[in-house]
């Protein structure tokens, strides 16, 4: 499985940016997707960017006031003489042929580069490619919105809605107001696999009620069952539960989790992907560098503490 987020997608544009010939003069992105990468490459290379819509249709291109691009001589799309059509990824190569066709449709006579930032060895050549990129691939700015969901358990707060404060995860009654009305963060396009949280199961009503009205669906919902939520503090069994959960489900194949430390550990004891979603990293299963480091913490903590103790007895 490969993963790429936001900085992901800028750093490799930002290491290729080499591979654009000079003579371009103008950005054009595919939507959707490829505007956000035409967008980033303009920027870079301080040239005007259009979408594919605005470059048929001619209109007049307008850009900020506070710095000019090199390009600032060009009021109109088809002014330019040398164009770089973008999309972020190639695969079967159907949005960017579909792109070239219209292009050609209105007799544009400039010269035309094809750019994927991100293709496969089996996707039809472009001119242009910054990284090959196999399947299973997932990216940041879709992942919400693929039907790939239906292959993944998903935590709840921190992904799909804020966090409660400190103030607001009493186990009461201000827990009950924050759950009628947290904020989403995210609403899927598409439904999730299982959603698994460690909110407790005397919570489900009002959470399914917020789930609905939001209309975030999801085909079942995993939730922790205890007493209270001082028990689930001392037991400490997040991540436990949800890896559970997660590896004797065989079709789920990534968990989206809001914490980095759970997700190294879902990963680890679940034998799957998964990833943080706060710091956007995808974790593979097995021992792996970041469990290695967090273990070596709990070691040297719990060592720090045995000195401690050893030392003011009495």
């Amino acid at each position: 499985m490969n993963y790429r987020s936001v900085r992901d997608i800028s750093d490799t544009i930002r290491t290729n940016l080499y591979k654009i010939p000079e003579s371009i003069d103008l950005i054009v992105g595919i939507p959707r997707s490829g505007l956000f990468a035409a967008s980033l490459i303009g920027l870079q290379k301080n040239l005007k960017f259009v979408s594919l819509e605005v470059f048929l249709f001619n209109g007049e291109i307008r850009s900020g006031s506070t710095r000019f691009s090199r390009n600032a001589n060009i009021k109109f799309p088809l002014d330019a003489k040398h164009i770089l059509l973008v999309d972020d990824s190639t695969s079967s190569g159907a949005s960017m042929k579909s792109a070239l066709d219209e292009i050609r449709g209105i007799e544009y006579t400039g010269q035309i580069s094809t750019c994927a930032i991100y293709t496969t060895k089996e996707a039809p050549a472009v001119d242009i490619w910054f990284e090959v990129l196999p399947h299973t691939r997932i990216f940041e700015w879709n992942l919400m919105h693929r039907e790939f969901l239906s292959q993944c358990c998903v935590d709840l707060d921190g992904v799909l809605c804020w966090d409660p404060t400190e103030e607001e995860n009493d186990d009461g009654n201000k827990y009950l107001e924050f759950i009628a009305t947290a904020k989403p963060l995210l609403i899927p396009s598409y439904p999730i696999g299982r959603i698994v949280t460690s909110r407790l199961e005397k919570y489900r009503k009002p959470t399914i009620e917020w789930l609905n009205k939001h209309q975030i669906n999801f085909s079942q919902l995993d939730m922790l069952d205890l007493p209270d939520a001082e028990t689930r503090r001392r037991l400490n069994i997040h991540a436990k539960f949800k890896s559970h959960i997660y590896s004797n489900d065989s079709a789920m194949r990534l968990f989206i989790e809001s914490e980095k430390n759970q997700a190294v550990e879902i990963a680890r004891r679940s034998g799957k992907f998964a990833l943080s979603f706060s710091t956007q990293e995808l974790f593979a299963p097995g021992i792996t560098l970041p469990y290695a480091q967090q273990a070596t913490q709990r070691w040297l903590k719990k060592g720090k503490n045995f000195l401690y103790q050893l030392m003011n007895r009495k």
